[in-house]
This record gives structure tokens, C-alpha cells and sequence, in this order.
């Protein structure tokens, strides 16, 4: 590749707002479509807080673990379906359809968890939330790719990632707003019908993707749209360059054949397809691996496991983290086409790796300082309270020294904190509203996820720390890269297998995460996330070329011949201007 294609200029952050003051409309259709990304942040953040009540009014939920996760996890299988099918969609019917099916599917889902009066009905409206959460994910950062200049593409789809953050944000926001309102979770789980009637009515205002009415033959509505995007001199040239890209596919078209399994096979069959989907799926699942979702999901469970009792308390604690991920898309905003989104991928990957190990030393030392049990405590609290499991030991001159709280959760019972000192030897006593009850009154803190520690407020600074080396790079980037490296015939289709394989391993994640965290505790799920990290580090650099500032048409070009770090390629002059 030579150094017409590979080479990109240092673009600053100014020039976006430069671009967007001088044609707003681009920013309007921007922000239109990054509607599907707050939709999508709001759903997947929500539950995080109204699981903690849904707990409360329905026991079979506090119970089963298994129905916890299936409830979180819900949505993830939901949007894996709608990824896959809004592929599709997107090439069949188009982008603007595609967010406003989705927006449908927001409402209709709402509605249904509003009026759930058992777990089931929960988990169907999360389901049809998860179908839109899967084609808004694909959709919007495709729709606002292909109506943006390319020299500010990656800072306007950022905004994309701006809104999922700012959306799982005002979640946290509306879960506090609602702690003590009747039918808590269900205020919850229902405001996200509004934000989906708006971005209906806006989008019945907005046209269609150029490339995509180009591509059917609608080419002066296309040309229209373009010379509100581009200046006068500029449209002619883009133009020309779709012209180009749209002749090349359709003979690959005439070659290949008009069906689906034809198209699927030919896009495989495609080097640029290929290779792009290597890098694509790598980003996306890159991404889920390193634990996000469980920190998004299950934030206030995680800061209830270092020792934050209260459901309000642990709620605004999880604000924190929820936050400093929408402050770490705007400096992904700021600065993806500046230092380009592979640069930013790997400095985050290297960040998270590093919080991720520090986390499971938090949460491993927590656990072996945790407060012991006090047996004539345990013996005494009240009749027939006394945890099943130690109940034998009560009788024994002194317990075993390895019995503290950790171990005491670990078989289902609960802790009990000492009265005159929280860290103090306390009650290890059956688990039960009763008990609970029980404890409040005597002025005591009931620990049931985890234990009273003086290691709390690490596990908070790590998490933060976590939250702002992942949101500016892994948060925003790979939603960016699946955005633009596929040739415009299979974009749709192409970004809707990557999009299936983050919500695959999206599904992983969050379905296994609390029976990990049983299995082998909360540091080695930490430690876990951190290989699997560096698993994904390793790929990253070894197949996501770097992209920043190329039109469309350039990033094909660069991906014919398949991409390969600096250090595996030969040395010669042609090679010292591309990717590093």
C-alpha cells in the first residue's frame, strides 16, 4: 500500500466543531440517529439498579441466581437476534427504517415491563428491548458513518458512543431519582419509552443514507443529500468515488448472485470482507471480554461485594463509574481522529489490563479480612438463626479461623455487622427477610453480596480508574472501526455478523458473571477478565490496521492485500508510511 492510501493528517478536534457550525445539519442528523445509542446505553444500564428492587418484590429472583442473570442477560440475547436480522435489514430496506423498526421495538418492550406482574413478563419485555438494542447498535454508528465528511467521521460517530454512555448515565440518574417512589423498578424499566417516541418523529423528518440510495439507484435524492454534507467543490469528487465503489460491486454482483446465502458467500469470498471482519470481530469481542458489561450491569452487585450494603448507597456509588464512562466519550471524541482509533485501543487495553489485575488484589485482600464470625453471636441472635453450616461449630470451643464473613455468604447464609464496631467479629445467620429485619433493628448492617471492608473505597478508585482507561479507547473505538471497513454492497451485512459476535460474547459475560463470582470469588473473576484482556491486546495489534482520516474507498484499498503489524512486515521504504 502506498503512501497515498496509508497516510493520514493529524486532524483537530476543532475542525469538527468548525465542520458542524458551518453545516449544522450534519450535526442534526448526528445526533437524530445517536438517539438509538442513548435507547441502547439506558436498556443495558437500567437493570443494573431495578434488578436490585425486582429482588425485592419477587423472592424467586432473590433466590435463583440463574434468574438474576437470565433477566440481565435477556436483552443480550435479544440483540443478538436483532443484529443478525438488522443486517440484513439495513441492506435490504435501509438504514432510516432500520432505527425507526428499532425504536418499535424500544416502545413495545417498555410497555410490556411496566405491566409485568411475574419474572417471565419481565424477561419478555427485556427480550423485545434486546431486539432493538441489537439493531440500534449497528445501525446508528452506520447511519451517521455514511452521512459524515470522512475527515470527521470518527469524532461524529463518536457521538454515538457519547449518547450509549450518557444513556446508561441517565439510567443510574433515573434509578436514584426513583429509589422511593411505588413501583420503583417499574419507573425504572418504563422511561425508556420516551426517548424512543422522539427519535421516531425525528427520524420520519430525515432522509435516507446517500451510499445506500446510490447503491438502489436513487441517485439525485442521493446527490441532494451529499450537497447538504459536503461543500460545493467536494461533492462532485465524493461522488465520483462512490460512482467507482458502487460499479465494482455491482459487477462482483452479477458474478455472485442476488440472494442471501449468495450474498454471505460472497462476501467471505471477498479479501477486503475477510480481512475486515478479522479485524471487526476482534475489536467487538475484544471489547466484551475485558468486562465491561458486567461493571454496567452489575456495577451496584460489584460495589455491594466490596462492602456497600445499601442499594442507594451502592446506586450512587455506581453513578461514579457510570459517569466518568460519558466523560471518556467525549475525550474519545476529542481525540479518535487526532491519534487515530488504533493508537487508542492499545494505550486502553494496557490500562485495563493493569486496572483489572489491581481490582482482583482489592477484592482479594477484602476476602481475607473480611470480619471473623463471633460464635456466641451467631448462637444467640435469635432462635433458630443460626447459619446451618456453622451451626455445628457453635458448640466448639473456638470456630474454625478460616470461618469469616466471605465464607459465611459463600454458603447462602448472612452476615450480621457487629454494633459497636463494623469490622468486628459479627453474626453468621440464616439469610432471610426476617433475619434482615432483625439485624436493622438492632441498629446493625446486614451483609448478604458482600462484607463490611476497609478495602471499599479501592475497589471504587480501581473501578473508576477502569471506566477512564476503557471508555475513550475500547468504549467508543470499535463501534467506529465496524463502522467503516466494509465495502459499501456488504456493510450492512458485514457490520451485522461483527455486531452478533459483541453480542454473543456480550451474552457470555453477563450470563456467567455472578456464578463465576461464586465459583472462584470476585478477584479470580477479575484476574479471569485480565487474560482475557491480554488475549485480546495481542490481537488487536496483530490485525486492526489503523483507518483515521481515509475516505471509504481508501480503507478497501488498504485492506485488499490484508494488514499486518510493522513488526511482522518486511522493511523496505514503500512499507515505513503505513500502520505502525
Amino acid at each position: 500500500m502506498g503512501e497515498e492510501a496509508a497516510k493520514t493528517e493529524e486532524i483537530n478536534f476543532t475542525e469538527v466543531w468548525t465542520t458542524t457550525w458551518e453545516t449544522p445539519y450534519i450535526m442534526r442528523l448526528a445526533l437524530s440517529a445517536g438517539i438509538g445509542g442513548l435507547l441502547f446505553g439506558y436498556n443495558t444500564g437500567v437493570i443494573a439498579g431495578a434488578l436490585l428492587y425486582i429482588k425485592e418484590e419477587f423472592g424467586d429472583v432473590d433466590n435463583k441466581t440463574w434468574l438474576q442473570e437470565i433477566i440481565v442477560s435477556m436483552t443480550v440475547a435479544g440483540a443478538i437476534v436483532g443484529a443478525a436480522i438488522g443486517g440484513w435489514y439495513n441492506d435490504k430496506f435501509g438504514r432510516r427504517m432500520s432505527v425507526l423498526i428499532a425504536d418499535v421495538l424500544f416502545l413495545a418492550g417498555a410497555l410490556v415491563m411496566v405491566v409485568a406482574h411475574a419474572p417471565w413478563v419481565i424477561i419478555l419485555g427485556r427480550l423485545l428491548v434486546g431486539f432493538g438494542v441489537g439493531m440500534a447498535s449497528m445501525t446508528s454508528p452506520l447511519y451517521i458513518s455514511e452521512m459524515s465528511p470522512a475527515r470527521i467521521r470518527g469524532a461524529l460517530v463518536s457521538t454515538n458512543g457519547l449518547l450509549i454512555t450518557g444513556g446508561q448515565f441517565l439510567s443510574y440518574l433515573i434509578n436514584l431519582a426513583f429509589v422511593h417512589t411505588p413501583g420503583t423498578w417499574r419507573w425504572m424499566l418504563g422511561v425508556s419509552a420516551i426517548p424512543a417516541i422522539i427519535q421516531f418523529c425525528l427520524m420520519l423528518t430525515l432522509p435516507e443514507s446517500p451510499r445506500w440510495l446510490y447503491r438502489n439507484d436513487r441517485k439525485a435524492e442521493s446527490r441532494d443529500i451529499l450537497e447538504r454534507i459536503y461543500p460545493a467543490e467536494m461533492v462532485e469528487a465524493e461522488i465520483a468515488a462512490l460512482k467507482e465503489s458502487v460499479l465494482a460491486e455491482t459487477a462482483d454482483e452479477d458474478i455472485i448472485g442476488h440472494t442471501f446465502s449468495d450474498k454471505l458467500r460472497g462476501a467471505l469470498s471477498n479479501p477486503v470482507v475477510r480481512h475486515g471482519l478479522a479485524a471487526g470481530i476482534t475489536v467487538q469481542v475484544a471489547q466484551q471480554f475485558v468486562g465491561i458489561n458486567t461493571v454496567m450491569y452489575y456495577s451496584p452487585t460489584i460495589l455491594q461485594f466490596a462492602g456497600f450494603a445499601s442499594n442507594k448507597t451502592a446506586m450512587a456509588l455506581a453513578l461514579i463509574t457510570s459517569g466518568l464512562n460519558a466523560v471518556g466519550s467525549v475525550v474519545s471524541m476529542m481525540f479518535v481522529d487526532r491519534y487515530g482509533r488504533r493508537k487508542l485501543m492499545i494505550v486502553s487495553m494496557f490500562g485495563i489490563i493493569s486496572c483489572l489485575v489491581m481490582l482482583a488484589a482489592v477484592f482479594n485482600e477484602a476476602s481475607n479480612n473480611a470480619p471473623k464470625i463471633d460464635k456466641r453471636d451467631s448462637r444467640n441472635f435469635a432462635r433458630n438463626a443460626t447459619c446451618p453450616a456453622f451451626a455445628p461449630f457453635t458448640a466448639a470451643r473456638a470456630p474454625p479461623s478460616n470461618w469469616n464473613c466471605m465464607k459465611c455468604l459463600r454458603f447462602d447464609c448472612g452476615f450480621c455487622s457487629n454494633g459497636a464496631y463494623e469490622y468486628a467479629p459479627g453474626a453468621c445467620v440464616v439469610q432471610s427477610a426476617d433475619m434482615k429485619a432483625l439485624c436493622h433493628s438492632k441498629g446493625r448492617t446486614f451483609f448478604k453480596d458482600g462484607c463490611p471492608s476497609k478495602f471499599g473505597y479501592l475497589a471504587i478508585v480501581f473501578l473508576g480508574l477502569y471506566i477512564i482507561v476503557y471508555a475513550p479507547g475500547m468504549g467508543t473505538v470499535p463501534w467506529i472501526v465496524n463502522s467503516e471497513i466494509y465495502p459499501l454492497r456488504y456493510r450492512g451485512l458485514a457490520g451485522g455478523i461483527a455486531a452478533v459476535s459483541n453480542w454473543m460474547s456480550n451474552l457470555v459475560v453477563s450470563e456467567t458473571f455472578l456464578t463465576l463470582t461464586h465459583a472462584v470469588g470476585s478477584s479470580g473473576t477479575f484476574l479471569l477478565f485480565a487474560g482475557s484482556s491480554a488475549i485480546g491486546l495481542f490481537f488487536i495489534w496483530l490485525l486492526v490496521p489503523e483507518t483515521k482520516g481515509l475516505q471509504f474507498e481508501e480503507v478497501e484499498k488498504l485492506l485488499e492485500g490484508g494488514f499486518r503489524p510493522s513488526l511482522l512486515r518486511p522493511t523496505t521504504r514503500e512499507n515505513q508510511v503505513e500502520t505502525p
